[in-house]
């Protein structure tokens, strides 16, 4: 097991936007992890990675309207699924069909589609509202038969979705290694064999042999704006793609770059100001 940093942030005043905002940043700075607290959130990430001047360096980019103090601690070895198991992670139902638990758990409901995720250090338990957007609109969607492709696919819960919703083949993309193995695992626990899970970042489009009917991207603004291009070229025409991981005022920004990709806006959805955006390749 790794040992990590934790860094406990505190927000003055508290408010859960302004953290959101700051989680989204430390994301893209390597932070693994994030457990929420009663006035901001504890960031983990691994002590390699860990760098003093980065973390004043993404609280100035997230550019907050509270004032924000931290304090760093080291955690040794830690075990992932029992801290999710004591602190946070909890059987979630979403939109009265899909219900997302562990291994570790005993009573949830039995609905249509039941996803067995261990999340360790990956993302993606159905609990953050970008996730539970995401599903909600692949339950909407029609994907039998069709090409799936999740870019940054966490802990492989959109995946893993799509395979059980009828999916021909699907393709889930991940470019942290802890994360792809979390992938790994969760996808044999589900019995899922049509999902193919690739270590990598949107350059492992290139190896994929088929153009996509549906896309999924569940990441960040940035990273979407930066690859949106080569997700389009993944899409067949006429194809869907449905983003997820930024706010509402970023819609603007995210279709600037879509709409120079060939991509258009069909709709969209949100939960505290966190949207789920359509699109069709035309």
């Amino acid at each position: 097991m790794n040992d990590y940093k934790k860094v406990a942030f505190h927000l003055s005043p508290y408010d859960e936007m302004q953290t959101d905002m700051l989680v989204a940043v430390l994301a893209d700075y390597g932070y693994e992890c994030f457990e929420p607290t009663d006035d901001g959130t504890n960031a983990y990430i691994v002590v390699q990675d860990y760098d003093d001047n980065a973390v004043a360096a993404a609280v100035n980019e997230a550019a907050l309207e509270a004032a924000v103090e931290w304090e760093v601690q080291e955690i040794k070895g830690v075990n992932w699924n029992e801290e999710w198991e004591k602190n946070y992670f909890q059987p979630m139902t979403i939109a009265d069909r899909c219900v997302i638990h562990s291994t570790f758990h005993t009573d949830y409901p039995r609905l249509e589609y039941e996803i067995i995720i261990d999340p360790k250090m990956a993302f993606g338990t159905g609990h953050h509202e970008t996730t539970s957007l995401m599903v909600e609109q692949i339950l909407r969607e029609d994907v039998a038969g069709k090409c799936v492709i999740d870019m940054g696919t966490g802990t492989g819960i959109l995946a893993i979705l799509a395979s059980m919703c009828g999916a021909g083949e699907v393709v889930g993309i991940e470019i942290d290694e802890d994360a792809y193995l979390n992938a790994v695992e969760n996808a044999k626990l589900n019995g899922v064999e049509n999902v193919q899970l690739l270590h990598g970042d949107a350059s492992a489009l290139a190896t994929v042999d088929k153009d996509a009917d549906l896309l999924l991207a569940n990441i960040n603004r940035n990273i979407i704006t930066t690859d949106i291009g080569r997700y389009a070229a993944a899409l067949k025409d006429g194809g869907t793609m449905l983003l997820s991981g930024f706010y509402v005022e970023d819609i603007p920004v995210v279709m600037e770059a879509a709409k120079a990709a060939g991509m258009v806006q069909v709709t969209y959805n949100e939960k505290n100001r966190w949207v789920m955006l359509k699109l069709e390749k035309r």
